[in-house]
């Protein structure tokens, strides 16, 4: 075994790093999660309004929600402005380029104001004119870097409260005149509701630059830009072009901008399922998924690692956040796995990968799961049956590298002390999953998302006070009750925890606005129609023989085309912003391609998600670097590898809807499961690098072409290509036999 030697049996697993090691990894790779840390009047004030906002989304998941548009703007209102009071403003580029982003912001916010100016119809007074201007100057100046906070975040800066007071505003503006703006007037827009829109925009991305960093503001002024100047822009990408106020109009007051579906399925399904997670953590739930994980798990082969992959699905499936399912589950699992001996760049690796599982996984599958059953149009109890073989493919293919990196090492599974008694965990425990198996019931019965939440919500509390009721020592059961102080605490982090994706689905309606408006994601998807066809050419002048079929040549590498621009787009961005943007502009690439609506949209679902541990902006990755201590680009290639069998699910699926259960038979569905099964051993052996023993050279090169063959799921191609892949698997555990044995340490 190469490396440092394994560490004695029985000594104490290493240290996780201390609280404020933690809160650094989460400042600087989690910027959702990123809160000051309030004292005083202040600390109450956003209390009561986070408080407020949590109780408001429960009152109306369980008794009604309003109107649409006045639902959307309530919790906006609110939302944006707890962004400002809750996140501290940070410096998140090196030297100069803070200065020069927050300038061309700025300068974007005047620029458009004085063209809504110049180009309204109606005559604007001069005193409004004024007041206006200097509201765009007031926000250009004040969203300068011209103070270092220290890091103590303690108290709201002036600035900060004449933020949360403008981004409320424009909200407030629709809700004070609901009536006269979409009642009596609509399609009509007056000189103050655009200027409200202008404000709108502005304020969006200030608080999206808060809470997520730069990437997303500037994609979003980018297609603002687009929207506005289409007819000077060269070839295929120009469009008739609109104007400013017709631009501001549809993103400030139109049901496609800033008020859209993303912000929609936030205010009425995905608020609350944070809620509920924030508040299954405090009953014990995630401690309960690492005892099951390990009672699962931890027996075998490099166990740690397995317990891992485990837990962090289960946990991720309801935080929906791989970064955040990183650092909150990577504190106990990575001392694990080095304790048992894997280096501190796996166990990083692993963990980074495994978080990345939680949002693909039903019956909760974190926030884009339901902006997809939105946009697709599908009930999601629907969308949870058809996520569960991929996400099962999905852990095969991280267990099956994990398990083979630990036969590489000789490492054994955990002690059976460390494992828990499967029986005393469940009988300390059972409260616990009482709301969450009501709430997978609900929405499996069609019941809506957000009443199946209020019920997981309220039962969550409920449950948690059955071991106190039972007995005064509770008859040895475990689990916290949630006082009316952790109800508060609850509350409260629920609203925070939301904020981030909140502000984040804001912006990316402007993506969606101008996409509907301009038709950008047609004009994409011809630009990967028409490469695709030529490389398709390309290649099929290199076959005399025929072999290769001329649309699945295409398809194959409009989905290689669409799998980089994912990977691409959703650098750095969470997961349900990715998705949108990805679900906008991209996938019309694929449907235009003859791939079923549903397939296209999980393809790049997934491959949005894999953009967390894809180099060189793999952000989970280097959150657990953080905490395992490595290097974070060489845990962010292992995490990588590690994807490299599940980066061929989507794939499978494309080409085999059956998996899917689209035009479902059982023959294509079994042949098409046993196809992807033996692909994914197979890259999995070949990016380990042994299987019992070393992969050589050609072995790796055979190995990798044969499982992308397998992945067209044709019946001849399969009954080549899998025998071929099951025999160069069995030569080398057959050599393994034949080895000497390997020290275990």
């Amino acid at each position: 075994m190469s490396g440092a030697a394994l560490p004695a049996a029985g000594a104490p697993p290493p240290r996780p790093p201390p609280q404020d090691e933690v809160d650094r990894l989460i400042e600087q790779f989690d910027p959702e999660s990123n809160f000051r840390r309030l004292v005083g009047v202040a600390a109450g004030i956003v209390t009561v309004i986070a408080v407020g906002l949590s109780g408001w989304h429960y009152y109306t998941a369980g008794f009604g929600l309003h109107n649409e548009i006045a639902h959307r703007a309530i919790h906006l209102s609110v939302v944006l402005g707890l962004c400002f009071l809750v996140f501290p403003r940070q410096r998140r580029l090196a030297g100069p380029w803070e200065w020069i982003v927050s300038a061309g912001l700025g300068i974007f916010y005047l620029l458009l104001g004085a063209n809504l100016l110049r180009a309204l119809a109606e005559p604007v007074p001069v005193a409004a004119q004024i007041v206006f201007i200097g509201v765009l100057l007031a926000i250009a100046a004040l969203a300068l870097p011209f103070k270092v906070y220290d890091g103590s975040h303690r108290h709201i800066p002036w600035r900060d409260w004449i933020f949360a007071a403008l981004a409320s505003s424009f909200s407030l503006y629709l809700l004070i005149f609901f009536d006269g703006i979409f009642i009596e007037r609509p399609g009509q827009h007056t000189p103050i509701d655009l200027m409200f829109g202008v404000i709108a925009i502005a304020m969006v991305l200030e608080a999206t630059r808060r809470t997520m960093g730069i990437f997303l503001p500037l994609l979003a002024v980018a297609v603002v830009v687009y929207g506005i100047f289409g007819p000077y822009l060269p070839g295929g990408l120009a469009h008739r072009g609109y104007s400013v106020p017709r631009v501001v109009a549809h993103l400030y007051k139109g049901t496609e901008g800033i008020y859209g579906i993303p912000v929609g399925v936030v205010a009425t399904f995905v608020f609350h399922f944070v809620l509920f997670g924030v508040m299954a953590q405090l009953t014990g739930l995630g401690q309960l998924f690492v005892n099951l994980a390990t009672i699962a798990a931890g027996r075998f082969s490099g166990g740690p690692a397995k317990v891992s992959v485990v837990s962090s699905g289960l946990f991720g499936m309801i935080s929906g956040s791989a970064i955040a399912n990183t650092v909150t589950t990577g504190v106990m699992t990575i001392p694990l796995m080095k304790k048992v001996g894997f280096s501190p760049r796996f166990a990083g690796a692993v963990e980074a990968s495994a978080s990345c599982g939680g949002q693909v996984t039903p019956p909760i599958m974190g926030a884009a799961a339901f902006i997809m059953a939105e946009t697709l149009g599908i009930p999601y109890n629907q969308l949870i049956l058809v996520a569960i073989v991929p996400a099962a493919l999905h852990y095969f293919a991280i267990l099956l590298m994990v398990h083979l990196e630990a036969r590489r090492l000789g490492l054994a599974g955990m002690p059976p002390e460390e494992i828990p008694s499967a029986g005393k965990v469940l009988a300390s425990s059972w409260h616990l999953f009482i709301p969450l198996v009501v709430m997978v019931t609900l929405l499996l019965m069609q019941y809506t998302p957000f009443l199946a939440a209020f019920w997981g919500i309220t039962l969550t509390i409920a449950c948690s006070w059955i071991p106190r009721l039972i007995g005064r020592r509770g008859r040895g059961m475990t689990g916290l009750a949630i006082t009316p102080r952790a109800l508060v605490r609850g509350f409260e982090m629920g609203a925070k925890s939301a904020l981030g994706i909140g502000a984040a689905c804001a912006c990316v309606g402007f993506v969606l606005g101008i996409t509907t408006l301009t038709g950008m994601g047609f004009k994409f998807s011809a630009f990967v129609i028409d490469l695709s066809g030529i490389t398709a050419q390309a290649v099929l002048a290199l076959d005399p023989f025929g072999w290769f079929d001329a649309k699945g040549v295409t398809i194959l590498f409009g989905l290689l085309f669409t799998a980089i621009a994912c990977i691409i787009m959703g650098s750095g961005v969470p997961t349900t912003p990715t998705y949108i943007i990805l679900a906008s502009i991209v996938a019309p690439a694929l449907a235009q391609l003859g791939v079923p609506q549903l397939a296209t949209h999980f393809f790049v679902f997934y491959y949005g998600v894999l953009a967390d541990v894809t180099p060189p902006v793999a952000l989970a990755a280097f959150a657990a670097a953080g905490i395992a201590r490595s290097e974070p680009m060489r845990t962010g290639m292992t995490a990588f590898r590690l994807s490299m069998g599940k980066a061929l699910v989507p794939f499978a699926f494309v080409y085999t809807p059956a998996l899917l259960f689209i035009d479902f038979t059982w023959n294509g569905f079994l042949l098409a499961l046993f196809a992807t099964v033996v692909a994914i051993a197979g890259l999995g052996a070949a990016y380990t690098g042994q299987f019992g023993r070393q992969i050589g050279r050609a072995a790796f090169v055979a190995l990798n072409l044969l499982s992308l063959a397998l992945v067209f799921a044709d019946p001849q191609v399969t009954a080549v290509a899998a025998p071929a892949v099951l025999a160069i698997l069995a030569w080398h555990a057959r050599r393994e036999k034949t080895s000497p044995a390997r020290s275990t340490g």
